[in-house]
């Protein structure tokens, strides 16, 4: 359960880090056209080399920062029956997928959860909770790794990175154009980027960047229906179905960390206009999407 939040997070940290440094460094400076106005091909250069570049690093820490989120052990040589069933079980559908052999840890947690995270789809990870291990039958778990393997398999996570890229160029190209016309029509400064500029566009990149995010939030909604199918296609759509019922049974199920909320099996239900801010779709319309395929 976390994969999207903590990543949006992160990207909007990055941005907001990136532009102090940029501004403190006078690089802001170089938009302007002989101090005229912003050179807008200039501006668009800037936000997509930064914008896509911060989602990019993202997407390369993403593994380091999922590990030590969730303190997930890596299993190098299995313990016990448990832990070579889930390396086995790994294998199988990872061939089924055709990819590589991910590696596979189990993180402590009482909540029955599981995350998949990496940059490539040939060095990625899959990770299972303890709570998940103990609460589920073996079937049910097998079903949940062949969800994890699916978003591994369609590429999820790199064109979550794209994606995110995407609306990055556009939150800090938009937020300059805002800063500039705010800068120069409400504080009259016709000389340069003035302290209007920098309010302005720091303010308008952090309500871009909540209104971008939803539309990573709504790919994440879409992409959990396909790895549902790629679940039921390597276990069995029954398995599926029945694991996503356990789920659903759950108790006040936890949410994984915010950084890794979009990357796990399910998520936390929400009304409202909540629901744009979902990374999961409710564990009902996923099972009844499956149970419409049968």
């Amino acid at each position: 359960m976390k994969r999207i939040f903590l990543f949006v997070l992160t990207n909007i940290a990055i941005l907001l880090v990136l532009s102090l440094a940029l501004r403190l460094l006078g690089v802001d400076r170089i938009l302007d056209q002989q101090g005229g106005g912003l050179d807008h091909r200039a501006l668009l250069i800037y936000a997509a080399v930064f914008g896509m570049g911060g989602s990019f690093i993202s997407l390369l820490l993403s593994k380091w920062m999922a590990k030590r989120a969730t303190g997930a052990r890596v299993i190098s040589q299995p313990a016990n029956d448990a832990e070579a069933w889930l390396l086995q079980t790994v294998s199988h559908q990872a061939q089924a997928a055709g990819i590589s052999m991910p590696e596979v840890a189990i993180f402590e947690s009482d909540a029955p959860n599981a995350f998949a995270t990496g940059a490539r789809r040939d060095a990625a990870l899959v990770a299972v909770s303890t709570g998940l291990l103990r609460s589920m039958r073996r079937d049910e778990v097998e079903a949940v790794l062949g969800h994890e393997i699916s978003h591994i398999g369609n590429g999820d996570m790199v064109t979550l990175a794209l994606i995110q890229g995407v609306v990055n160029t556009f939150v800090l190209f938009f937020s300059r154009v805002i800063g500039s016309f705010v800068d120069r029509v409400l504080f009259r400064n016709e000389e340069g980027h003035g302290a209007g500029f920098f309010m302005a566009s720091i303010a308008a990149q952090l309500v871009l960047g909540i209104l971008a995010s939803m539309i990573v939030f709504g790919f994440s909604r879409r992409r959990e229906f396909r790895a549902d199918a790629g679940g039921a296609r390597l276990a069995g759509a029954p398995k599926m179905i029945a694991a996503l019922e356990r789920l659903q049974a759950a108790a006040a199920p936890q949410p994984l960390p915010d950084q890794l909320s979009a990357f796990g099996v399910s998520g936390v239900a929400r009304s409202g206009i909540a629901r744009l801010f979902m990374t999961h779709p409710p564990l009902e319309e996923r099972i009844a999407a499956l149970k419409q395929n049968l």
